[in-house]
């Protein structure tokens, strides 16, 4: 039932101290939903969590163990996971070790019934950013969450790079605008995001599903040729020989790389 100050009523929630969906009056203004991983195996509180994420306009991945968590987080980009610690097969510690082991940057709350003081911390020194205890009002998990996802984006932000150059090269990512080895160039919105995600990461290899997520946005799904494609052009632009690329690497089946050979 909808009430008109917004609250959805759940009967029978036995994890939840206050029994609503919540819905916040906030206006999200997005151009891609943010993804949160959610790691629960009670699936009635699992469901309940994914409803309340999608009304607050998130897409939310729901699994049930430790090791479908792993893999998943593995093969997709997450802006957030919620991670249970009493799961079947790989306990939420282990898997929050485990995601630390590629990704030191992602929010991690936990969301466990385990309530000691000796449980939180363990939690937070094994790589968790907060740690909520059930049963838990829904309204504080989403202000947590959006604080969680507000404040990782405000880092990134402060690191994120405006202008770049490289060889004899050079970026503006505010305008778009590049010289390359043929002179100027006028980057389309597209070439820009993925061109400044190589160089954030790097000498790091970045994976199909990290581009898909920070370009495409899971909107639509190029394939790997179409991305080839791309690279294919930041090579005509920036390379002194696009058949010998020293600055834009493509590795089978794994990903690509920007590099910065010093000369």
């Amino acid at each position: 039932m909808v009430y008109d100050f917004g609250l959805i009523i759940i009967n029978n929630c036995h994890i939840c101290e206050t029994l609503i969906v919540y819905r916040s009056n906030s206006n999200n203004i997005e151009h891609m939903k943010k993804r949160i991983l959610v790691v629960e195996d009670e699936k009635y509180l699992a469901e309940t969590i994914k409803l309340n994420l999608e009304i607050e306009d998130f897409h939310p991945v729901v699994v049930y163990d430790g090791a479908s968590a792993i893999t998943t987080f593995k093969g997709q980009s997450f802006d957030l996971v919620i991670l249970d610690i009493m799961i079947p097969n790989i306990d939420g510690i282990a898997v929050c070790e485990n995601i630390r082991l590629h990704d030191n940057n992602v929010p991690i709350m936990f969301l466990s019934a385990k309530s000691s003081s000796e449980d939180r911390i363990l939690g937070l020194k094994k790589g968790g950013d907060d740690y909520l205890t059930k049963p838990f009002d829904l309204e504080e998990l989403m202000l947590r969450i959006n604080k969680l996802i507000s404040r990782n984006e405000d880092r990134n932000n402060a690191n994120s790079v405006t202008e770049y150059s490289f060889g004899l090269n050079s970026v503006n990512f505010d305008s778009y605008e590049a010289s390359g080895k043929d002179g100027k160039i006028s980057l389309t919105k597209k070439e820009a995001l993925l061109l400044k995600l190589l160089i954030e990461n790097k000498d790091e290899v970045v994976s199909r599903e990290k581009i898909l997520q920070t370009v495409w946005g899971y909107s639509i799904y190029p394939s790997t040729r179409t991305i080839d494609n791309f690279i294919l052009a930041f090579r005509k632009y920036f390379e002194p020989d696009p058949k010998n690329p020293k600055f834009f690497l493509s590795l089978r089946g794994v990903g690509y790389k920007f590099m910065n050979p010093k000369v």
